[in-house]
């Protein structure tokens, strides 16, 4: 059985003789605080030794790891391609608003009622808050700062909710025009009854309900 060893704080290690028994007493200068210095010295070095062989071994590569999914993607948004890091739960909304600057998409409700937030997704009407951005793939997405003409004119719908006061508060507007695009796009001459379906994803606090139809319904007898 070996003897027992004991620390004591104090200078640099001395062995010393402990009496006749020959027991050896080892007085060290490692206290406690130089010990968890040591422990997190040792941890520092270990997980920056990770950082820059792992970390940056895995930025070198061209696919994701396994497990994981692309951050890095290209959308098509209003005839452009548009490269945007994006996050494996991040909305369309918040990456067209805060990653893209296209803040003409409103966010409302954020869970799918109010329609503030449609967008249109190969000529679908779609809730932006409640898609998820990997979902969109090389689907072309069209927002109503795509509606702009090439000299900065209106787009005839704009024009028409303008010239028939839909607009109140303006909040769901963008929202009310991309879904009217949408349904122009698919019947260019919608009955009225029609067009209240088609909006019907559409909430107006306002109320504006009549004047955003008779909008749709001047656009279609216009055209």
């Amino acid at each position: 059985m070996k003897d027992p060893v004991t620390f004591y704080p104090g200078d640099d290690p001395v062995r010393e003789e402990a009496g006749s028994g020959g027991s050896a007493i080892l007085k060290s200068s490692a206290s406690r605080r130089a010990f968890i210095k040591g422990v997190i010295a040792s941890g520092a070095v270990a997980g920056s030794s990770t950082f820059l062989f792992g970390g940056l071994g895995g930025c070198s590569s061209d696919q994701p790891a396994a497990g994981t999914i692309e951050r890095l993607l290209s959308l098509n948004v209003n005839g452009k391609i548009r490269r945007v890091d994006v996050l494996p739960n991040e909305t369309l909304a918040m990456t067209l608003r805060y990653k893209l600057g296209l803040t003409g998409t409103k966010l409302g409700c954020d869970r799918g009622e109010c329609g503030a937030c449609t967008v249109l997704v190969d000529g679908v009407s779609t809730y932006a808050c409640s898609t998820l951005t990997h979902m969109v793939g090389d689907r072309q997405v069209r927002t109503i700062e795509g509606l702009e003409g090439p000299d900065g004119e209106l787009h005839p719908i704009q024009q028409a909710f303008i010239d028939e006061l839909g607009p109140q508060c303006g909040f769901c507007t963008s929202g009310q025009i991309m879904t009217t695009v949408a349904l122009l796009e698919a019947n260019p001459n919608p009955t009225r009854d029609e067009a209240r379906h088609a909006l019907s994803g559409n909430l107006c606090r306002c109320g504006a309900y009549d004047h955003y139809l008779n909008s749709v319904m001047r656009v279609a007898q216009e055209a």
